[in-house]
């Protein structure tokens, strides 16, 4: 990784006020390093960590993914309940999950329209939608 990239990734991580250990500069680099926003599993991080030569276990990228998450860093989108993707890009916006290639990309936020939500029951307020359109290659 060049400098620039880990700079990046530092500097990332004292913007938010998260403390930048060796493991967490190293995954933040390769999150967003380069400018790039990803949409990244657990495991698809961990193989790249490995790729780079980093020596951070899988419980680490986890620990290190919700650590992330809490600062406000990166965002959980979960599909099927049980999948959870990751993605750089925090601001509110559609996703796209191929099923086919169990991946998830962005959707044009500028096409979706939502006119109208249900309301929400009593006690409790909507706090986010989240949008997930599921795709199959035809």
């Amino acid at each position: 990784m060049s400098e620039k990239h880990h700079n990046k990734g530092s500097e990332w991580l004292a913007d938010a006020g998260v403390r930048p250990t060796r493991q967490r500069v190293a995954l933040a680099t390769l999150l967003v390093g380069d400018g790039q926003n990803r949409h990244v599993t657990a495991e698809s991080l961990h193989a790249a960590s490995q790729n780079a030569g980093e020596a951070v276990s899988l419980a680490t990228v986890y620990n290190t993914l919700r650590a992330f998450c809490d600062a406000g860093l990166i965002k959980e989108i979960t599909v099927d309940g049980s999948k959870s993707y990751f993605d750089t890009r925090t601001d509110d916006h559609p996703h796209f999950y191929w099923e086919d290639e169990a991946r998830l990309t962005d959707a044009p936020a500028e096409e979706l329209e939502i006119r109208r939500l249900p309301k929400a029951p009593a006690g409790a307020e909507i706090a986010k939608v989240d949008v997930v359109i599921r795709l199959r290659k035809t």
